[in-house]
């Protein structure tokens, strides 16, 4: 299984990084077919063949992702989407 695991620091505060978190979902959802759904202030994502999550602090945000073997061979495309988002909004 291939991973990706994102950390990126902010000086938003938990409220609007959490909105943030939350637009990049619906992109992800449009793009990708994921699912999302909150539990506190981590976001799940899955679809077949991913599950992460997204997590939300006071000063920094964390994606960690576990992708099965198809969706694996597209990590470099999806681990630089997520880094760009993140760069753009948290940078």
């Amino acid at each position: 299984m291939a991973t990706i695991d994102i950390t990126r620091r902010h000086h938003l505060g938990r409220e609007r990084a959490r909105k943030i978190v939350e637009q990049i979902a619906q992109d992800m959802v449009r793009k990708y077919g994921v699912q999302t759904h909150w539990e506190g202030d981590a976001l799940l994502v899955q679809r077949s063949g991913v599950e992460g999550r997204i997590e939300v602090g006071d000063d920094s945000v964390h994606m960690h992702a576990q992708l099965g073997m198809m969706a694996g061979m597209l990590k470099g495309t999806i681990e630089r989407e997520v880094q760009q988002q993140f760069d753009r909004y948290f940078a």
